[in-house]
């Protein structure tokens, strides 16, 4: 089964919105957990609008031995303040999964990947440093990307594809071409070795659709839609409905 990992920023954003430690990231993470999910997935940021290192040292331990740990984030943003950078908490915390992703300080949210083309020189030395962590490394990419070969050249093992143009086609009612480019990106990925993951928002309502246009879907990321529908559900049975329409 397409195993699902749960992105955790908004709890940590409602959090940060009053301050304190309500909601506690680590009480929903293992709500999470019991709830059957395979994986939390965190994407700290420089600016520290969300996820904080704290937060990704103290799911490091929660998570241990239970399930996997994904944590995304820009690997050519430097440390600054309490930030000490994408690689250095890899160091620190070794996760299952690093997913890099090409987003600037200045975006509220993930909107492109990388372009394997022009960036793959600059991302051999760190893939290579994560592989050598013990860290699987996921690169996050365009519906629409090529060039898969250069990816696994350096070692990456997966992709994540950028499913947001797909999500919003699908609310549109025109999702037909923006799925078949993620499907023909996710074939050519796997022909070339590639595990693929994919996530920006999928929810419940689309997800399903998405699952079976892509054989041998490796990992799906929810974040915002699924904690948006847990606040009217409850987290635990959000949390089922979505493994529910996985398998």
């Amino acid at each position: 089964m397409t195993l699902l990992s749960v992105n955790l920023n908004k709890i940590a954003v409602l959090r940060n919105s009053r301050g304190g430690s309500e909601p506690d990231i680590c009480h929903a993470a293992h709500t999470c957990i019991e709830s059957g999910c395979g994986g939390i997935t965190v994407h700290p940021r420089p600016d520290l609008r969300h996820v904080r290192p704290d937060d990704v040292r103290a799911l490091a331990v929660l998570l241990r031995g239970r399930v996997e740990y994904n944590i995304e984030g820009n690997p050519f943003a430097g440390a600054r303040g309490e930030y000490p950078g994408l690689l250095a908490l890899a160091r620190e915390v070794r996760p299952t999964q690093v997913t890099l992703v090409p987003d600037d300080d200045g975006q509220i949210t993930s909107d492109h990947g990388f372009d394997l083309q022009r960036d793959i020189e600059r991302l051999r030395p760190l893939v290579a440093e994560l592989r050598e962590l013990g860290c699987r490394v996921s690169l996050f990419v365009d519906p629409d990307c090529r060039n898969f070969d250069l990816a696994v050249a350096i070692g990456v093992q997966r992709i994540e594809i950028y499913t947001g143009p797909y999500a919003k086609a699908f609310a549109d009612g025109k999702s037909s071409l923006a799925l078949a480019a993620c499907a023909e990106t996710a074939r050519r990925a796997q022909q070339a070795g590639l595990a693929v993951n994919a996530g920006h928002d999928l929810s419940q309502s689309n997800l399903g659709t998405f699952k079976a246009a892509i054989p041998g879907l490796a990992e799906v990321s929810i974040g915002h839609a699924l904690i948006s529908e847990a606040l009217y559900e409850g987290l635990a049975s959000t949390v089922r409905n979505y493994l529910q329409i996985l398998r």
